[in-house]
């Protein structure tokens, strides 16, 4: 059976390319546009892995990733983060206390051949 990937991000260009991306790889994907569905999501589905933007709207991707973080339903799932935001976001996010830091973080653009060996490492 293979991995099952959840992909949240607003930008239907880079869902396309990760969905694309994984789906080449044999990893099943479903998506996810905000962080609200994000969470609601992942807690029906039980992704292997999930991938997350930090800019998105309705719920940021920073209070998406406390939630999955802090939910016992969902909080063993490894969470990439890949965003365009500033690199100095990745010492923070990997700073808090409350939760444990990302698996990986990942700026966009994304380098398909690091990230597809950083998803493997991770899932298989």
């Amino acid at each position: 059976m293979s991995k099952k990937i959840l992909i949240v991000d607003d930008e239907e260009d880079i869902v396309t390319y990760l969905q694309t991306l994984f789906g080449e790889n044999g990893y099943n994907v479903i998506t996810a546009g905000n962080g609200v569905d994000a969470v609601r999501m992942a807690k029906a589905e039980k992704p292997d892995m999930i991938t997350l933007d930090i800019t998105m709207p309705e719920e940021s991707g920073v209070k998406a990733f406390r939630e999955l973080q802090e939910s016992s339903e969902t909080q063993n799932i490894p969470v990439i983060i890949v965003s365009g935001v500033d690199p100095e976001f990745k010492k923070f996010i990997s700073s808090r206390k409350q939760v444990k830091p990302p698996a990986a973080y990942f700026e966009k653009p994304i380098d398909r051949e690091e990230l597809l060996n950083k998803v493997k490492e991770i899932i298989g």
